[in-house]
């Protein structure tokens, strides 16, 4: 490999490292507002992400690239659901952090890439090698292992893992730029949000005005700490392969496990040490599946079947 392909690499993992890095202090970040309903939250994060993306799209001067996405009435349709689906993804995410379940979040972002795959599988028809679906029974026994000690489904975990699959899933099959996605969804939902913060605010219920000055300038800035992380990624995936990629992403729901047991003191007992063992399990031989060690080992045993007569 040439010096300026391991810098270009380099430079790419930094990039998934701070993204990564990012998303699993957040909810750190949340708790400092927690003050705020988790919906009031979601529609400061949703407007001011739409100020921060609108302000970086001037300076770059990518508004040709946003009319030509917009023009695509199917590039719409599943950009407009896109929207809906995450929009959703971060309102169980808010609320769960500010309901002490940081734990269980961070659960549904270790599951995430696994049902990615039934994604896959489902709609794309994609086929799995049996490491892979041992992969995804593992996870599934993890699941309903903490399910029937509990006596209750882990709903925000399982929300959130689907959610963010399907998002990604609907990604894959509009191919856009991150930026010019990420700006069309705010702007579709921007005027449902903008109309919220209004509504309570002239009730005399809105958080602006009833916090903090630091509360109130965190709220402000929860568009920075959206949109950044994302263009971090985006600057990590143009950089590095995507297996690499998929190592990076257990950075995330790892710093938020170790906030939720450390930091916010939430319980990690037996049940969840089994639960999450089997998960973790799935997660080691599904990346397992994606490197070039199943390659090598299924390249042996393909010549020694082809010596048989």
């Amino acid at each position: 490999m040439k010096r300026s392909d391991m810098s270009h690499q380099a430079i790419g993992i930094m990039y998934g490292l701070l993204a990564y890095g990012a998303w699993g202090i957040l909810p750190l970040y949340w708790k400092l507002i927690s003050v705020v309903s988790p919906i009031e939250i979601l529609a400061h994060r949703i407007f001011w992400s739409f100020v921060y993306v609108t302000i970086l799209l001037l300076l770059a001067k990518n508004f040709k690239k946003l009319i030509v996405v917009v023009s695509n009435r199917k590039n719409l349709l599943l950009i407009t659901l896109a929207s809906l689906i995450i929009g959703f993804n971060w309102y169980t995410y808010i609320y769960g952090v500010n309901s002490n379940h940081v734990v269980e979040a961070s659960m549904g972002y270790y599951i995430s890439p696994l049902i990615t795959v039934l994604m896959g599988i489902i709609v794309l028809k994609e086929k799995l090698i049996p490491l892979q679906i041992l992969a995804i029974l593992s996870a599934g026994i993890g699941v309903i292992f903490m399910s029937v000690q509990y006596g209750q489904v882990p709903w925000i975990a399982l929300t959130l893992a689907f959610t963010f699959a399907v998002y990604g899933l609907l990604k894959k099959l509009i191919k856009v730029d991150s930026m010019i996605g990420l700006a069309v969804e705010t702007i579709i939902l921007m005027p449902i949000a903008l109309g919220y913060i209004f509504y309570r605010q002239i009730n005399g219920i809105g958080a602006i005005g009833s916090i903090s000055l630091t509360a109130t300038i965190l709220l402000f800035l929860s568009g920075i700490a959206t949109a950044t992380p994302l263009l971090w990624f985006a600057k990590s995936a143009e950089r590095i392969q995507l297996s690499t990629m998929g190592f990076l992403q257990y950075v995330s729901p790892t710093i938020s496990l170790i906030l939720g047991i450390i930091v916010f003191k939430e319980p990690f007992t037996i049940t969840h040490l089994w639960g999450f063992g089997f998960i973790w399990a799935g997660l080691i031989l599904f990346s397992i599946s994606k490197t070039n060690i199943m390659e090598k080992i299924r390249l042996p045993l393909n010549k020694e079947v082809k010596r048989v007569p």
